[in-house]
């Protein structure tokens, strides 16, 4: 029997923000998206505790958001903090080169530092941080992104390759019960 599969993409992201109002600055007027929902609710649904929340969201074209939690009494500081790019960031595609660099002349021009653009091969990126401390990317694709990521085969041969250069170390700094965690079920 084979998986399902997602047949309409994501239909969102969600993060945590330190503020409602300085996160729709960020996404609706420095980077231009539409701010398309907000609610309130006094009760988490699902788990019924009592703590007051705002879910936003930011339009993201094609169906597609990105939303965001401000939840004041559950908030730490530390949850704001820059996480490293390979930890947590966002890639939102724009059309083109052209319109890659006029995002970035925006978005230097509001204040916020835009840097790149950095030349990944099959794309092309600029970086910048949201008030949250999420790094957010706005990336092109390159003439060679079809072929970058139409390769299954040397994707696959890739991984294989990864996994036996770095599983010794793996083990020794998180143990086999973290790594092989294929077939067990959580109780």
């Amino acid at each position: 029997m084979s998986a399902p599969r997602f047949s309409k993409g994501v239909h969102h992201i969600a993060y945590r923000c330190r503020d409602a109002e300085q996160t729709r600055w960020f996404y609706e007027d420095v980077l231009g998206l539409p701010f398309s929902m907000a609610l309130v609710d006094e009760v988490v649904p699902g788990l019924g505790d009592k703590a007051p929340f705002m879910h936003l969201f930011f339009d993201l074209g094609g169906g597609s958001y990105i939303a965001f939690f401000d939840q004041p009494c559950t908030a730490q500081a530390e949850q704001f903090a820059r996480a490293h790019s390979f930890d947590r960031h966002i890639a939102l595609e724009v059309a083109d080169e052209q319109t890659l660099l006029e995002c970035q002349k925006r978005i230097n021009g509001h204040g916020v530092s835009c840097l790149g653009p950095v030349d990944h091969g099959f794309v092309k990126s600029v970086y910048m941080y949201d008030p949250n401390g999420l790094q957010v990317e706005l990336t092109t694709r390159t003439e060679s992104h079809e072929q970058a990521f139409g390769n299954t085969v040397e994707t696959r041969r890739l991984l294989h390759a990864w996994q036996e250069r770095t599983r010794a170390e793996k083990l020794e700094r998180f143990g086999s019960a973290a790594l092989d965690q294929r077939g067990r079920r959580e109780r």
